[in-house]
């Protein structure tokens, strides 16, 4: 078989060739890989749910639905026991962060009390922003500070780091990125009130991909910010 000569239009067309396989190789994989992806998203929240909210025997996932919060939708999962409202579990948001938007599921008591919170996603800086989770379980170093934030009343505290004239204790090093957890708390907590004037509402419909059935129990770079 003789040789393409090396020219301009054949240096295209073996291009253009190699564009299309690739092209099509990566089509393939992003159809092979959609529906894992989005199972596992769907798991992370699931889990989410189970760690934030205190015992509940529905389905949270299921009969989840929105509420308005600032012209942004919020989704809301409700903790039931038999047919009473225990607590609801708010998926928040803040765009505040060091590096951009993160997500967190915070969950609230019928009181208003921060039951748990665990975040989704983030790209906060290692060691500094990346600490949130770990850092607001746990106590404060001074007394009359907030740090852990399981237990705080949300209609009387304050969401304020100290810096800004407010009792929680920020991240060492990382004040945005705490700033930005307390938005997205506040954000959360104005749709856990929405969700709790909006008792009556009905879920949407689930998506494709569904929480798994077994839902329904739960036992219990260096920063200057």
């Amino acid at each position: 078989m003789e040789k393409l000569k090396s020219s301009l239009p054949n240096m295209l067309l073996s291009l253009t060739g190699f564009c299309v396989v690739i092209s099509a190789a990566l089509g393939f994989m992003n159809e092979v890989t959609k529906e894992p992806i989005a199972k596992a998203e769907v798991d992370a929240k699931v889990a989410a749910i189970k760690e934030v909210v205190t015992e509940f025997d529905n389905n949270p996932y299921e009969e989840r639905f929105e509420v308005d919060v600032e012209g942004s939708k919020l989704t809301v999962f409700p903790a039931k026991k038999g047919q009473d409202v225990v607590g609801y579990a708010v998926e928040s948001f803040t765009d505040k962060g060091f590096s951009g938007k993160f997500t967190v599921m915070y969950g609230f008591d019928m009181d208003g009390k921060v039951h748990d919170f665990s975040v989704l996603n983030h790209s906060e800086t290692p060691g500094l922003g990346a600490k949130m989770q770990e850092w607001f379980h746990l106590s404060p170093k001074k007394d009359g500070l907030i740090q852990d934030m399981r237990g705080v009343q949300m209609s009387d505290t304050p969401l304020a780091v100290t810096k800004d004239g407010g009792q929680v204790d920020a991240i060492t090093a990382a004040t945005i990125s705490s700033r930005a957890f307390l938005d997205a708390l506040q954000r959360a907590y104005n749709g856990f009130k929405a969700a709790q004037s909006q008792g009556s509402a009905q879920p949407e419909a689930a998506p494709a991909a569904t929480a798994d059935s077994t839902m329904n129990t739960n036992t219990d770079n260096t920063e200057v910010q």
